[in-house]
């Protein structure tokens, strides 16, 4: 199966950063969008914001100013830098290809929390 391995979650406390990382099957990463989804308890998984592959992102409104998507094409990988955490962010957080879906990963637990 063609999925993603993600990491860099854990706990914060409110207005904390964490650096998610993503590494993704080449043949897809190289040539789809991507995007970081989370899904939070009793919530639909939900997307959080995408990447082309010229590097042109878009992020929901509740992201907004606080994380940011990147790439690095050589390595395969996909980052999440999020900054000004608010509990509302706690959820598992995973990767994917909106436009060639692969199996989920096990994404990467975020807690925000004092």
């Amino acid at each position: 199966q063609v999925r993603t391995v993600e990491s860099g979650g854990g706990l914060v406390q409110p207005g904390g950063s964490l650096r998610l990382s993503c590494v993704a099957p080449g043949n897809i990463f190289r040539f789809y969008t991507m995007a970081w989804y989370r899904l939070a308890p009793g919530k639909e998984r939900e997307y959080v914001a995408t990447i082309t592959t010229s590097s042109k992102t878009m992020y929901k409104d509740f992201v907004k100013g606080r994380f940011t998507i990147s790439r690095d094409n050589a390595k395969n990988t996909l980052y999440l830098q999020m900054d000004n955490l608010k509990p509302e962010d706690t959820a598992v957080y995973y990767c994917n290809a909106p436009n060639y879906l692969m199996t989920w990963g096990q994404g990467t637990q975020v807690t925000v929390s004092s």
